[in-house]
C-alpha cells in the first residue's frame, strides 16, 4: 500500500524541522534537506505502521495547496510505501508450521533446498512483490 501525505519543512538555525498537518504526532528534523526528507519519510512510516497495528484509520490527505507557509516553510509530498518500509524494518521472522508429501520433503532435503527461502520467495512472487 502507497499514501501520500504532505509534510511542512521549516527551516531553522541548523536544519529543518519537519511536521505533518495530517498527523500531529508525527515530528522529525534534519540537519540538511536530504537528511530532513529522509527522516520525514522514516516518521510519517512509523506513524502510520503504528495507525495500522492499533487498526486506527489513516486520516485523509490535505490539499497542499491549503497549507499556509511562513517565510523559509515550504510544503513536500512524502510518500509511505508499507511493503518497502517493511522490508527495510520489519525484519522479525515468523515461525510457520507448513505440511507436504512425504516424498517431496525427502527430494527436496536431498538437493539441500532451504524451504524458508522458497516460501518466501513463493509467498512473494503470488503477492507480486
Amino acid at each position: 500500500m502507497k499514501k501520500m501525505y504532505p509534510a511542512l519543512f521549516e527551516k531553522e538555525e541548523a536544519g529543518y524541522t519537519v511536521s505533518f498537518p495530517d498527523l500531529p504526532e508525527a515530528i522529525t528534523c534534519g540537519d540538511t534537506l536530504e537528511q530532513a526528507i529522509e527522516m520525514a519519510k522514516e516518521c510519517l512510516g512509523l506513524c502510520l505502521d503504528v495507525r495500522h497495528e492499533n487498526k486506527e484509520e489513516f486520516p485523509e490527505m490535505t490539499d497542499p495547496s491549503t497549507i499556509s507557509c511562513e517565510k523559509g516553510s515550504f510544503v513536500m509530498m512524502v510518500e509511505f510505501d508499507s511493503i518497502e518500509f517493511n522490508k527495510r524494518y520489519n525484519k522479525k521472522a515468523i515461525r510457520k508450521n507448513v505440511t507436504i508429501p512425504a516424498w517431496l520433503n525427502e527430494m527436496a532435503e536431498e538437493k539441500n533446498i532451504n524451504f524458508s527461502n522458497v516460501l518466501q520467495n513463493a509467498l512473494m512472487k503470488k503477492l507480486n512483490i
